[in-house]
């Protein structure tokens, strides 16, 4: 149960802070954001708020935030349509009634002649059954349609994704990894505030009867030198030890203001790497000391997101090279399984697990593939360089196709997962 919760609660944290920053961008630049969702498929939770609808829906396997003039509108009004006005204070049109037109008495039943919801906001008609008298109706901007007694907001043309600028539109897009990356910086910043940051050199346990006890490592020792290597970070100094198995390592250190020169023999270990085969490295049974600063923090918050960037990254290369498996991808139940796994050593690495999957979710959808935030970032990157948009239903039916070519990757990795766990 209490993998559950926390999975729950990791799946919405990431989700919505990525949907936040599309939410709060769409809205800066004056967009009409209709739904900002949670999930996918049937709604079990929703409400509205300034003008958009908060849904929690059931599938956990993402979320969107749904603007106007981006998504398939289902409500065109054409000649011939009869339906029913109802009108404001002001005498323009606030609520467009689509169907079910008995249960509102009190709208004004017309036969619409033409229309334009998208600059002028009118629309021109006449009484059924008189042809003769052509009305005109102002709709206020911000009117509703009413079918199956459920209201849409309808999206004047400047309230539009398409009416905004290519830097509002790719700033719209970009802001939902944005977001995760900026998440990301804030964990590791809070984790740091907990238990405190790395040493770059200085010893803060030394294991029983390893190599470094036998060489004479003390903690509290500040290592200088590594061979002929000076060294400034922590990892000047594993790089060397790992690579030195069986060897011996001359190693300076500074204690009590005094420089001492010890000699250690790295201790060979097998451990299995990306793809799962074994390689052998040297250890000599020591671990970093903490310490709390909160300047070290904040620098070490941006290095740890930068660093873990940077891995991802190249495993990503690796996948597309074909250096590493497809198999190698987890989708939801692999992320459960290892969620399960870090919730049980404690509330720290649970924190540096969200932390990961948050750069993860970042940089996913940055990927230049349709359908997600990197494909659309390419088409604006197109329109910017050739000056004119590509046709929006050239670029819908491209995003249509890559977003079912993501489902179904979805379903290969979910079923390598429970190959993997279970079979």
């Amino acid at each position: 149960m209490t993998t559950v919760i926390a999975f729950i609660l990791m799946f919405g944290l990431l989700v919505s802070v990525h949907e936040w920053g599309h939410l709060i961008f769409a809205k800066r630049a004056g967009m009409l954001a209709r739904e900002f969702a949670i999930g996918f498929g049937p709604k079990i939770f929703s409400f509205t708020r300034n003008e958009t609808l908060y849904t929690i829906r059931l599938l956990p396997i993402g979320g969107y935030v749904r603007v106007a003039g981006d998504d398939p509108e289902i409500i065109e009004l054409k000649p011939g349509h009869h339906i029913g006005l109802e009108f404001n204070d002001e005498g323009k049109v606030n609520k467009i009634i689509v169907n079910n037109k008995d249960k509102h008495p009190n709208a004004h039943l017309i036969e619409v002649e033409s229309v334009d919801l998208d600059h002028d906001l009118f629309i021109d008609g006449y009484n059924v059954g008189d042809e003769t008298n052509v009305q005109r109706f102002a709709v206020d901007r911000k009117a509703f349609f009413i079918m199956d007694e459920r209201e849409t907001q309808i999206a004047p043309y400047d309230r539009q994704f398409a009416s905004k600028t290519v830097g509002q539109r790719a700033m719209q897009l970009f802001a939902g990894p944005m977001m995760n990356f900026i998440l990301a910086i804030i964990i590791f910043i809070i984790i740091g505030l907990v238990q405190g940051v790395p040493s770059e050199r200085v010893i803060g346990e030394v294991q029983p009867n390893s190599p470094a006890e036998e060489a004479g490592i003390q903690p509290g020792d500040e290592i200088i030198q590594v061979e002929d290597s000076s060294v400034t970070t922590w990892q000047d100094f594993t790089s060397i030890i790992q690579a030195s198995a069986g060897q011996e390592v001359d190693i300076i250190v500074k204690r009590n203001n005094q420089t001492e020169s010890l000699t250690v023999i790295p201790k060979e270990v097998k451990i299995e790497d990306i793809d799962e085969e074994e390689v052998r490295i040297g250890q000599v049974g020591v671990l970093p000391a903490y310490e709390k600063s909160f300047v070290k923090t904040l620098k070490h918050g941006f290095l740890q997101t930068f660093e873990t960037t940077k891995l991802i990254l190249t495993n990503l290369l690796m996948l597309v090279t074909g250096q590493l498996s497809i198999e190698m991808l987890s989708g939801p139940v692999g992320i459960y399984d290892v969620t399960n796994q870090v919730v049980q050593t404690g509330f720290m690495n649970y924190l540096m697990w969200t932390a990961m999957l948050s750069i993860n979710l970042g940089i996913i959808n940055l990927v230049p593939l349709p359908a997600l935030d990197g494909g659309r970032l390419l088409f604006i990157g197109i329109e910017a360089v050739r000056g004119k948009p590509i046709a929006p239903e050239k670029e819908g039916f491209v995003h249509v196709i890559g977003f079912a070519l993501l489902m179904l990757l979805m379903i290969v990795v979910t079923w390598n997962d429970i190959q993997r766990l279970f079979l």
